[in-house]
């Protein structure tokens, strides 16, 4: 049976193209970094930006909050991370963390760490408590790194994504992948974990047009999600409901029914490429970062007319 689901758009902004996003976990804001270099904060129920600041000359790929300290990392195309008091806006650090252009940085859970992944096909650790020093050089990709993320189940493990259309399993003590998982036939951008059951699965999309899922025990691919008529740029499990979403370079945002993998939505609101998705922890809200602007939504599952 299908899921019935509702879509209701709560904010949108038009920007410059926007190629990360990150909600922060307890305030409504939005976290966009910019081709143009600029980071922005935007407050979604009052529909107002709360800050913006150049960081760079060059395009900023990612940037996350790192809510405990009041901070925002972010890495960029002239290959440095920077840290900013969110509060200040002040720079609280920088440095040259990779040879090329940095695609991702990731926030460890619980340790003062971030991952970063680079067109160097390195991924590194840096620890802030030790002055940002790199902790971990992460060795066995052949092309781009793309996106890194962690392990719900166990945050000592992560996963990541490369160009070189593999991805590959980490323990973060270890300099060298634990596994590889083959499969797609182009570079892969994107990846996400997620919890069915007691069951954790992989989900990933490539510049092949499809998604695949993985189970994570056994590394096999248990489906492959078809509709997509350009590359996927990003992927996530909605953190409430059974629903896969992914965008791509084809304008669209998809819903998928994660139990199914039945295709449930097709969602283009004009903004172009869609190139992130955000989503929050025990919140119906995702959000998405496009060529011409960010959108967020709120999807929940329909229920005798009304919404959950």
């Amino acid at each position: 049976m299908a899921l019935k689901l509702t879509i209701e758009q709560e904010f949108s902004q038009l920007s410059e193209r926007v190629k990360s996003l990150d909600l922060h976990p307890t305030r409504p804001w939005i976290l966009t970094s910019l081709y143009s270099g600029t980071v922005c904060i935007w407050n979604y129920q009052t529909q107002t930006m709360e800050k913006s600041f150049k960081v760079a000359e060059s395009p900023v790929r990612s940037a996350k909050f790192i809510a405990r300290k009041q901070w925002i990392v972010t890495g960029s195309d002239d290959r440095f991370i920077r840290v900013y008091n969110y509060e200040t806006t002040e720079l609280v650090k920088e440095f040259e963390a990779h040879s090329d252009y940095i695609r991702g940085v990731l926030v460890h859970p619980t340790l003062p760490c971030v991952l970063s992944s680079s067109d160097d096909m390195l991924i590194k650790m840096w620890n802030w408590e030790k002055g940002w020093e790199c902790a971990q050089t992460f060795e066995g990709h052949s092309h781009y790194v793309m996106q890194v993320v962690f392990n719900p189940k166990d945050t000592s493990i992560f996963a990541s994504a490369s160009l070189d259309a593999t991805v590959k399993i980490w323990n973060l003590n270890s300099p060298a992948p634990v596994s590889t998982l083959n499969g797609h036939s182009k570079g892969v951008n994107c990846i996400d974990f997620f919890v069915r059951g007691d069951k954790l699965y992989l989900l990933t999309g490539s510049d092949d047009f499809t998604a695949k899922v993985w189970d994570y025990e056994t590394k096999s691919c248990v489906h492959t999600l078809e509709g997509h008529t350009h590359n996927i740029t990003s992927c996530c499990v909605h953190p409430r409901l059974p629903i896969i979403i992914t965008t791509s370079e084809d304008n669209t945002i998809r819903l998928w029914d994660a139990t199914t993998y039945r295709l449930e939505n097709t969602l283009d609101y004009g903004l172009q490429r869609v190139w992130a998705a955000g989503c929050k922890q025990e919140s119906c809200q995702v959000a998405f970062g496009c060529d011409n602007g960010t959108t967020m939504l709120k999807v929940a599952v329909a229920d005798a007319g009304t919404t959950q």
